[in-house]
């Protein structure tokens, strides 16, 4: 039987074929909101969605190819939360924004190699070791803000997440710049390779010459540095320092790599499917305040679309591995 060239380039290959599935849903969601509130369909809306996910691509760009790894990093919500408390309260004191802005970074360096380095040296399970730096990194933002909202920040402190260069918002050009960053590594270089050798089988990877405690200690290094990043994003376009902000961050970012088509078993993920996936959790954020339902639903819907992601993730694994064993 023929079949279509088009239809068996996409089916051939499983990453293509999850990323073409999330594109038709975003397209399948934006049509849906764009009929439930007229809203939804303007340019200062898809803007406005633009700059929310800006800090969602940041820190899952950087967890995505923590998941190709085979790793996990639940401890980002509250990286991003301490980091950006750290910058707030130097920039408070006086201290000129960049060195804030720096500091913020190299705590979430810190925490990053923390995490990598207990995991790697000590063999612990990586939910283990980022569920203990989750509570540790929020506990530092609150014990430098104790139950307060830092204000009092200088005039430029907004200058990352209110700028612009010409018509496009600092957020947005930040996320697409890190975007651009992890696919040319992902895509075109050698530690790329090694990150997939590393998620499909650590082993062969190291008897291949792999340097592997090195390659997984450097991701979650830099998944730190991405998550205060999205800090700094974040709490910039606010105009504080909050420690409560990032609650559930994680959740997020985790939900937009797997609905994005990174594999839960590791050794696959593409950082174009980890974007479609951000924006569809952004529009589905924005779509449901501009419908009117409360928050406590939008956590229910947030649910729902990360199970269904899941369970599309096992069947598409499964009707590739059908496609194979027929070849």
């Amino acid at each position: 039987m023929n079949r279509n060239p088009a239809i068996h380039w996409i089916i051939s290959d499983r990453q293509r074929l999850q990323t073409v599935v999330t594109l038709l849903v975003l397209l399948l969601m934006i049509a849906a909101f764009s009929f439930l509130n007229p809203r939804f369909l303007t340019l200062t809306n898809f803007q406005n969605v633009a700059r929310n996910t800006a800090p969602l691509i940041i820190s899952a760009s950087a967890m995505t190819v923590v998941m190709i790894a085979r790793g996990l990093d639940l401890s980002v919500g509250s990286v991003l939360a301490a980091s950006s408390v750290v910058a707030a309260t130097l920039a408070v004191q006086g201290v000129p924004l960049p060195l804030a802005f720096l500091a913020a970074i190299l705590l979430g360096c810190l925490i990053g190699f923390a995490n990598g380095a207990i995991i790697v040296k000590m063999r612990v399970s990586p939910i283990i070791v980022t569920l203990g730096a989750l509570n540790i990194a929020r506990g530092l933002a609150y014990l430098i803000t104790p139950s307060a909202i830092l204000v009092g920040l200088p005039r430029n402190w907004g200058s990352i997440g209110t700028s612009s260069i010409g018509p496009f918002p600092m957020p947005i050009l930040l996320a697409v710049l890190v975007v651009a960053i992890y696919a040319f590594v992902t895509r075109r270089t050698k530690f790329g390779k090694h990150i997939y050798a590393v998620g499909g089988n650590e082993e062969a990877a190291r008897l291949s010459g792999v340097n592997v405690e090195r390659t997984l200690i450097t991701l979650y290094v830099l998944s730190g540095a991405m998550a205060a990043l999205a800090g700094l994003v974040l709490s910039t376009r606010v105009g504080s320092g909050d420690p409560n902000i990032g609650v559930g961050f994680e959740l997020e970012v985790i939900a937009a790599v797997i609905i994005g088509g990174t594999s839960l078993s590791g050794g696959e993920g593409r950082i174009l499917g980890t974007v479609i996936g951000a924006v569809i959790v952004g529009v589905l954020s924005n779509g449901l305040n501009l419908s009117g339902v409360e928050p406590f639903w939008q956590y229910v819907a947030q649910g729902v679309v990360l199970i269904a992601a899941v369970v599309v993730d096992k069947r598409v694994n499964e009707g590739v591995l059908r496609m194979g064993a027929r070849a």
